[in-house]
Parts: C-alpha cells; structure tokens; sequence
C-alpha cells in the first residue's frame, strides 16, 4: 500500500509470486508475466550487485554481496522502478545523464516532502535523485522521461530554487550515490551563483526507488529488512518498453 499511495518514489513493479518466494514473482505491470520477468535461475537473495540490511529500522549492514544468511522464510521482496531504465533513451536523444559521462553514481538526497502514510510507514519523507542539465534541455527531459511513469517518470522539480522547495541544505553533499560534478569537473555547487542564462545548468530532480528504505527507516519495524545498495540495483529480463506507461 506504500509503494500505491506513493507511486511517483515507490513505483510496484513486481511482488514476490509468495510468501518467502526469493526466486518468482507477481507482475504488476499490464501485459507483462512475473516468468518475464527474471532470468531462469534468478534468486534475489544474490542477483542484486550490492545489499543494504536494517535491523530493526537501523542500518546494520552496508554493501553485503548477498543476504542469504538474512532471507527467511516470511520475508517478501518488492521490485520497485528506477530511473536508471530511462537514462539510454536521454543518451540516445544527446541528453546523458552527467553521472553516466563521469563514470560515477548518481546523487540522491533526503527531502523534507512527506509521504502518504500507509500503516505503519509513518512520518517517512521522498528520497530524490539528481541529473543536472540546461535550462534549454529541460522540456526535452521532461518528455522523454514523462512516459516512463513505472520508473519514476518525469522531474518533480528542477531548478537551484527547488533546493529549497525540498529541503536540501547542500546539492554538493548528497545522503547516497556521490556528489555530482559539471562537465569539467568542478562541483556543481560553484556554479549556482551563475547567471539566468538559457545555457545555465541547473539540478533537476526525480523521485527514487531509495525512498522505501527511509520509510523503513522512519517506521520503526522490528525485524530484518533488506534492500539493495543505491546505485545497486537488480537488473530484470523486461525492456523498458515492456514496462512503459503499464500498470495493473
């Protein structure tokens, strides 16, 4: 119900097809079987690149290669959409992503906009995901990445004023992923100072599927909770065109 009231950070792509199912899920986008979904032999308690493991709504461990030891019988994954899914087709329309051009890791930032709440996920707030680009190119973004709703869709807010708007103090130090970089080089931060000009980069932000894990975060659960690693996440058999604009 989190990932329903809140679709724009928490876009339900798949389900665990049962309780303790590491290995199958339940689709929930139109058109598009669980089976689809995953390679044969996929299990994913091992095919994420890197995990992250709450205890009890606390961090315990970072960057794990596998959770297999934490997997149990009652848990239940959630396949939640990212915006990585969109970035070849910004590349393709000579739109990279400055992140994907530096070899580096998205930025992502905790915000004070709140969630839906949903049971118990109370009092949790958006996580967003940062690309800089041109005034000028920033309608060009937002059509391409509009159709992409299960992975997140198009900006939620852009611009240095946005920084505000959201409630981050410093686009220079994000909270996951690594601070992003003009295309020479400087942190993006020098340059907020600048002009208005068209020419002007500015940050432009998206919701990201990091939000459940603040939520978890925020909700005090008792228990073990695993999630992927930012920046890390599973990689699916379904094209983006299999998943675009589809949800049950």
């Amino acid at each position: 119900m989190l990932c329903v009231r809140n679709p724009v950070p928490c876009p339900l792509l798949a389900e665990s097809a049962a309780v303790g199912r590491y290995d199958a899920v339940k689709s929930w986008i139109q058109g598009l079987r669980g089976d689809d979904m995953l390679a044969p032999g996929f299990d994913l308690r091992t095919d994420a690149p890197r995990y992250m493991v709450y205890k009890d709504s606390r961090l315990q461990k970072a960057n794990c290669s596998d959770i297999m030891t934490e997997w149990t019988d009652d848990h239940v994954a959630f396949l939640v959409g990212c915006s990585y899914s969109f970035e070849a087709e910004l590349t393709a329309a000579g739109l990279p992503p400055r992140h994907t051009v530096h070899g580096r890791n998205v930025p992502m930032y905790r915000t004070t906009i709140p969630l839906c709440p949903s049971g118990v996920f109370t009092g949790g707030t958006y996580v967003v995901s940062m690309r800089p680009y041109r005034k000028q190119d920033i309608n060009r973004v937002r059509r391409i990445t509009n159709k992409h709703s299960n992975t997140h869709g198009e900006p939620m807010a852009w611009g240095w004023e946005a920084l505000k708007t959201l409630g981050i103090s410093d686009i220079d130090e994000p909270e996951w992923g690594e601070a992003p970089l003009t295309m020479d080089g400087r942190r993006l931060g020098e340059t907020q100072a600048q002009g208005q000009d068209e020419d002007d980069e500015v940050p432009v932000f998206w919701g990201c599927g990091v939000t459940p894990q603040e939520a978890v975060m925020r909700a005090g659960l008792a228990g073990l909770v695993m999630a992927h690693t930012p920046g890390h996440m599973v990689v699916l058999d379904a094209t983006n065109e299999d998943i675009i604009c589809r949800r049950l």
